[in-house]
């Protein structure tokens, strides 16, 4: 039904995760994000594949 891909869980309340998103936000506020996806993907160290 989904697929073979899994789904990786991260832990996003953790402080360093925490700070990651807010850098990003940051980013995005400000202006300088071109891609919020591939940023917050980068961050949290996903694969930016869409679907």
């Amino acid at each position: 039904m989904f697929g073979d891909k899994t789904q990786q869980s991260s832990e996003l309340t953790s402080p360093e995760n925490v700070k990651k998103g807010q850098e990003v936000y940051d980013r995005i506020v400000s202006g300088e994000c071109k891609d919020a996806r591939a940023e917050l993907d980068a961050a949290y160290g996903r694969d930016s594949e869409r679907d």
